[in-house]
């Protein structure tokens, strides 16, 4: 299996369950919470939501709407360090681990978040 061959294995319906299993853990944490802005919760769960239906094989909302992701340049403004990152990839594991999708798709997906959100560390050593 391939990254753009998730979209047809879990659709629209599986990105939902897995994006909102995420953000319901992003207020009430220490590291990550401070870096949403509460009022902007619901923006940010859709904006994550398009992108990885589109960036995993699904239409191309997030484009049509957003245009190119620009990821580093879109989280600039955030101080992400190791610390972020490791907590971001922790609340997603979480997320994956109850979205509970096929091995080889939670395969893929924990691969592909561990590598986008290394990507975009922008405060070495944090």
């Amino acid at each position: 299996m391939e990254e753009h061959e998730i979209y047809p294995v879990i659709g629209a319906e599986g990105f939902e369950r897995l994006v909102a299993a995420f953000y319901r853990q992003v207020p009430h944490d220490d590291v990550l919470g401070p870096m949403y802005p509460a009022d902007d919760l619901p923006g940010a769960e859709q904006r994550l939501r398009d992108f990885l239906i589109y960036r995993l094989g699904g239409p191309p909302l997030y484009i049509e709407q957003r245009g190119h992701p620009r990821l580093r340049m879109r989280h600039a403004p955030f101080p992400i360090g190791e610390r972020a990152r490791d907590r971001w990839i922790e609340l997603m594991n979480h997320a994956l681990d109850e979205a509970a999708f096929p091995d080889e798709v939670q395969q893929l997906l924990r691969a592909f978040f561990a590598a986008m959100a290394t990507f975009l560390i922008n405060r070495p050593g944090n």
